[in-house]
């Protein structure tokens, strides 16, 4: 190989390595939330329970096919030439398992939209439309990439991989906007129930953003060293990112419930009006001064989020 190509090679392993490490790092994170959940939502119902199986055996494929690939190209094949060439069969594979857990955890969140939004089908099939699109690319990939034979082939591919890290992002970015959208619009007027909504709203923003922030890297990392892997770095933690916001989603239900646990609250998202201006006002419409809110627990830990069906209104005389 010519110094060039060295060059290219170290670059490329460089970001290989340290996109396990930091892959590793967030596995790490992402089977401490798996734990948690088991442990602490045992009553969950169970397509709940499946979906994070299955996310976290997804999750785990990818780890070992990553780190199986950096093994192969920095321990096994090390100072062989002709060897460090081929393209280990583990590093096509594994976008089809990152992929997978982008299109699961991605379709849970446009469910979320479908509630939140009072099921609003133009919403959710917007999000729909870009997760299918995501996972029908990464299937085009892995079906060329399989038939290649040397690492310097993989370049070929790079127009499939801006597009999976571009519609990645775009279906993050539209599913925060339609979920803060649909929750501001659901503001009542009531300083409690305002208050939860957003917390709601920054939840949102703050699950979407770090799989935004690393789809947007990877693309950048395309279009900026078009002739290195340094976005595979980025790409590696792309699936372990959205796999913890899942799970954070999950998690979070009881914490945002013990603290609104402090002052009851019932409010509908949809139909929950602003309070009267007069306090007379209420009388002349027979309606009960006293409003008391409150959060229906129950169906707080049968569902997989805070939506508008989560969150109902109720008066007390």
């Amino acid at each position: 190989m010519g110094t060039a190509d060295d060059i290219i090679t170290l670059r490329s392993f460089g970001a290989f390595l340290i996109g396990v490490v930091v892959s590793a790092v967030l596995y790490g994170v992402t089977f401490m939330q798996t734990w948690y959940y088991f442990t602490r939502y045992s009553s969950d119902p169970w397509y709940n329970k499946f979906l994070v199986g299955a996310i976290f055996l997804s999750d785990s494929i990818h780890q070992a096919l990553i780190t199986h690939t950096v093994y192969t190209y920095l321990i096994t094949d090390f100072g062989s030439v002709n060897d460090i060439e081929k393209l280990v069969w583990s590093l096509s594979i594994e976008v089809l398992f990152n992929g997978f857990t982008g299109f699961m955890v991605q379709s849970f969140f446009a469910k979320r939209v479908y509630h939140v939004s009072n099921n609003n089908v133009f919403a959710t099939a917007s999000v729909l439309c870009l997760v299918i699109a995501e996972f029908v690319i990464v299937i085009i990939y892995v079906a060329k990439a399989v038939k290649l034979t040397l690492f310097t082939q993989v370049p070929q591919l790079k127009p499939l991989s801006m597009s999976v890290n571009a519609v990645a992002a775009a279906g993050d970015v539209l599913i925060t906007v339609f979920l803060c959208s649909f929750l501001q619009r659901s503001r009542t007027g009531f300083h409690q129930s305002d208050n939860l909504i957003n917390r709601l709203m920054l939840f949102s923003i703050n699950t979407g953003l770090l799989t935004s922030i690393c789809a947007v890297m990877s693309l950048i990392s395309i279009v900026a060293w078009p002739d290195t892997f340094i976005f595979v770095a980025f790409y590696f933690c792309l699936g372990r990112l959205y796999c913890n916001s899942l799970l954070a989603t999950l998690n979070v239900r009881k914490t945002i419930r013990h603290d609104s646990s402090d002052e009851p609250m019932a409010l509908s998202l949809h139909r929950a009006r602003r309070p009267v201006d007069s306090p007379s006002s209420s009388a002349r419409m027979g309606m009960p001064n006293d409003i008391s809110i409150k959060i229906d627990t129950a169906e707080y830990i049968e569902d997989e989020f805070l939506s508008a069906k989560d969150i109902k209104s109720s008066g007390s005389v």
